[in-house]
């Protein structure tokens, strides 16, 4: 039996979205109802979505930002635009920003038919264009990538936790992946479905940490003009991801040990303890035994935070995984920037292998978005940024001599050249003679 398509109908208009399911229902579609782009956000994260038919005059937040929000997060599901206020700078903006066709209200039945089966068309075509190499998809994990022995140490822990709710603390420097190891932890197991709520401790205010987490009654403070609810009941049911869990308030950690025991919140302003039924998984690029030790991270939440840990490596202990990530990245931003994948140069790729990445995948992911940008058809040397050709390493003699540190640096350069002599006396700042000298 073939798989109905996901559809997600978007239009304030109860009557339209009312019409379009209808129809949806007749071509044996099934489809997703929004009567405003935050609740269609809300579906595109817990629900995979084939297609997504938005209007674009919405009241707060309108169609054409919709249309952003899904072509940077979800690039693959294709775009159809119905409105009733057409217009030629409407429908340029609108196909700037990734819909694939133009449907102007009142339409017929057919009409939406065909649009829909154009959309179709060509998000499959899109998908199989963009698999460059079976590299990336044999290698690939619930959005991340690698083949290397550290990194399938973290998916066979992924493996054991996905399908259920013991806490974890994923640790690892910045730009590593933590939040992606935690989205796929969520949604490679079994609660996939439910909610996936990220939050990151470091970005909200230490005296805001407390009521966005947990939720606040009206009039608990000033400035609390109605009941809210938290972060924690947000995400009843699914994940709690906590980023940066360091950055946490001593105050909210004690919170934090009663919800993880008690399995319950108390809002701010509240003395009503409310049940909640979710895993947690934190992440930090600190290291909290020293911050116990300082007395600025209670020892009893490490515990509880740790019932599993993993580890995420730097990309610098991983490094037979740039090439697959590279691949990604060309495919990726090739797509967005150049409409076509994108390769690279030996000698480009051979520069980014041996750079140790001191900003991890989110700096790779930059460096190659920058060089798609800076290149026209092939990423070549001249497309990197210089702290990469011209950095050193010394992995297996970290103080080595003076003269070996020139020696090195020299023949970096001369690689860099191909053996011109010329150019290379230019960027080491000496003569040819001094150059010759130092060679022999």
């Amino acid at each position: 039996m073939l798989r109905k398509e996901n559809i997600l109908l978007v239009d304030d208009d109860i009557s339209i979205l009312e019409l379009l399911q209808r129809h949806l229902q007749s071509m044996n579609f099934h489809s997703y109802k929004a009567v405003s782009v935050k609740e269609a956000v809300r579906i595109l994260r817990d629900t995979p979505i084939d297609l997504l038919i938005t209007d674009i005059q919405m009241p707060e937040v309108n169609g054409m930002q919709l249309l952003q929000f899904a072509n940077e997060n979800y690039p693959d599901i294709p775009k159809l635009v119905v409105t009733g206020y057409p217009s030629v700078s409407g429908t340029l903006e609108g196909i700037k920003t990734g819909a694939i066709d133009y449907l102007t209200k009142p339409f017929t039945k057919q009409e939406l038919k065909e649009s829909i089966d154009k959309a179709l068309a060509h998000g499959e075509a899109k998908r199989r264009s963009k698999k460059l190499s079976p590299n990336i998809d044999d290698n690939r994990y619930d959005g991340m990538i690698g083949a290397s022995e550290a990194f399938l140490k973290v998916t066979e822990l992924i493996e054991r936790v996905k399908n259920n709710k013991a806490t974890v603390l994923i640790e690892g420097e910045t730009g590593t992946g933590k939040e992606l190891v935690a989205r796929a932890i969520h949604y490679s197991g079994k609660y996939a479905r439910s909610p996936f709520v990220a939050v990151n401790c470091g970005a909200i205010p230490e005296n805001l940490q407390e009521s966005e987490l947990f939720g606040y009654l009206k009039g608990a403070f000033t400035g609390a003009n109605e009941n809210r609810t938290g972060f924690f009941q947000a995400a009843d049911g699914g994940t709690l991801f906590l980023d940066e869990i360091g950055s946490a308030s001593l105050a909210v950690q004690t919170k934090l040990l009663r919800a993880l025991q008690e399995k319950e919140i108390v809002k701010v302003g509240s003395r009503k303890a409310e049940k909640v039924d979710i895993r947690i998984i934190a992440a930090t690029n600190s290291d909290l035994t020293e911050e116990i030790r300082k007395k600025r991270f209670r020892e009893d939440l490490f515990y509880r935070l740790t019932v599993v840990e993993i580890s995420v490596p730097p990309l610098r202990e991983r490094k037979s995984d740039i090439n697959l990530l590279v691949s990604k990245f060309l495919q990726k931003y090739g797509h967005e920037y150049k409409d076509r994948p994108l390769t690279i140069a030996p000698d480009a790729l051979d520069v980014l292998t041996r750079y140790n990445w001191p900003g991890n995948i989110r700096e790779l992911e930059n460096v190659v978005q920058r060089a798609i940008i800076m290149s026209d058809r092939k990423v070549d040397i001249e497309h990197l940024p210089n702290r990469l050709k011209f950095q050193i390493e010394f992995e297996d003699d970290a103080f080595a001599s003076l003269k070996k540190m020139e020696q090195k640096y020299i023949e970096r350069v001369l690689q860099y050249t191909r053996g011109n002599k010329t150019k290379a006396a230019e960027i080491l700042e000496i003569d040819r003679k001094t150059l010759r000298s130092k060679l022999k």
